[in-house]
């Protein structure tokens, strides 16, 4: 395959309706489901959709019906409808949602409300000092 049709390929995989989207959010779950293996607390992997087509992508729930919701998203930049997900399901959850997280290829994490926030997909495995 010539180098000019590699970086098409990539072009066309970067583009909204790509399919880096897919692949990323496959990697975060793979990632998450990797990190419950030695997890202290007892946690399950879930996928939330209404018959509306409202989803959120990983949910984690632990023994005591607390969730933490993540949603992935292939952009650099995160607004207020990247969360609609996770707003739906706070409205269900109430106070049993700990926090709604909107994983995404920027940098920055960001707060977008009560229990809400943005972070780059790094946040997986970067630790800091408590």
């Amino acid at each position: 395959m010539a180098a000019n049709e590699i970086g098409a390929d990539v072009r066309s995989m970067l583009r909204p309706g790509g399919q880096f989207g897919a692949l990323l959010e496959g990697f975060v779950l793979m990632e998450l489901a990797r990190q419950l293996t030695w997890s202290e607390d007892d946690v399950e992997l879930f996928h939330y959709r209404t018959k509306d087509q409202v989803e959120v992508d990983a949910v984690l729930e632990n023994r005591r019906g607390q969730v933490v919701a993540i949603e992935v998203k292939a952009a650099s930049t995160v607004g207020p409808d990247d969360f609609r997900g996770l707003r739906h399901l706070s409205e269900r959850l109430g106070n049993d949602l700990l926090t709604g997280i909107v994983l995404h290829t920027g940098q920055q994490t960001l707060s977008f409300g009560p229990k809400m926030v943005a972070m780059p997909v790094a946040a997986l495995w970067e630790a800091t000092a408590a």
